[in-house]
């Protein structure tokens, strides 16, 4: 029989008293409670939300506007159309503007708390995820495709030309497969009539460690083929004497692709490796990435798009042919 704690004359003695808590390890504590507090109120995510619904908002009609400008030039040049350098732009292009439209639908049902089912949350998400991986995959595309023109220019005239399309379908189809995938591992823990419940802020999915990992993977791999291509690019001009003093727009422009590349991964690579955290710190921190993000994705139509030469002159004779156009039309009057 185990003992019990009562004396000879039937008085329980007082309990013992706990040594009081170290100050730090209350601080700690009530840090805890803090995060844990602004985790449950949704109003700090509902202003999230709408933070980047804004951004988006201007993101969407500043890349639009150019990508709209950038393939009505392309399209009425039969050599321009036939060219995979602009087909990659254009294909690029769109995919910028597509992310950014994605981005305030998704971003704009948690602010307004729209209440959709968890299942429409998925599928926009996962799209925006999509064109999301096809905008690093098609810079990718385009730095292999520049150093192919500039380091084998004969031989890779007809082979680029002829797989062309096949490999933008195929790696479509692969990221297109993999969010699937992860979707459907997401799913696995989740019974039916959750998923079809109506949740008034979207939840964020594939916030776990395998999505991560393998969100990883798929954004070095395109980010190892432009680094080795504009390196063997560098190589090649400075051999050939390409890279001299009557050519700094060439290294001008490789340094500004590179810092436009940063801007897109750096922030990308914390959001992966942070996950979703709590805090005000990492809400501020979160929003600070989002708007370098952002500004990378706003101004990637001018860096990749305007900054060619060719596309700089048929945009200021397209230009003018509008504004000729219109003055003609203007002075005529009405019939």
């Amino acid at each position: 029989m185990a003992p019990t704690n009562v004396s000879v004359s039937g008085e329980v003695p007082p309990l013992t008293k706990m040594p009081p808590e170290h100050p730090r390890s209350q601080v700690a504590l009530k840090i805890m409670n803090l995060s844990s507090e602004l985790c449950n109120i949704s109003d700090w995510l509902r202003l999230e939300a709408t933070v980047k619904a804004s951004l988006y908002v201007v993101s969407f009609s500043f890349a639009t506007f150019i990508t709209v400008v950038i393939i009505a030039i392309v399209t009425q040049n039969s050599k321009l159309r036939n060219e995979v350098r602009y087909i990659l732009l254009c294909h690029h292009l769109l995919c910028i503007s597509s992310y950014c439209g994605l981005g305030v639908v998704f971003q704009g049902m948690r602010a307004l708390l729209v209440s959709s089912p968890v299942l429409m949350c998925w599928v926009v998400f996962g799209a925006q995820l999509s064109v999301g991986e096809g905008i690093l995959f098609t810079l990718a595309f385009m730095a292999f495709n520049t150093y192919l023109a500039i380091c084998w220019p004969l031989k890779s005239l007809s082979f680029v030309d002829s797989v062309k399309y096949r490999i933008l379908a195929g790696t479509w189809m692969i990221i297109i497969l993999k969010n699937i995938c992860l979707f459907l591992i997401e799913s696995s823990h989740s019974t039916q009539a959750a998923i079809f419940e109506s949740e008034p802020l979207c939840p964020v999915v594939l916030n776990g460690t395998p999505a991560r990992a393998i969100g990883m993977a798929f954004l070095f791999l395109p980010l190892s083929v432009i680094l080795i291509s504009y390196s063997l690019i560098y190589q090649e001009g400075k051999r050939a004497g390409h890279f001299n003093r009557s050519n700094i727009k060439a290294r001008r422009t490789v340094l500004i692709h590179l810092v436009q590349l940063s801007l897109h991964v750096i922030p990308t690579l914390l959001f992966i490796g942070l996950g979703k955290m709590c805090g005000v710190f990492f809400f501020a921190l979160n929003l600070v990435l989002f708007g370098v993000f952002a500004f990378a994705q706003c101004f990637n139509p001018l860096i990749y798009g305007l900054w060619n030469r060719e596309l700089q002159s048929r945009l200021y004779h397209w230009v003018c042919c509008r504004l000729w156009c219109g003055h003609v039309t203007n002075s005529r009057g009405p019939v």
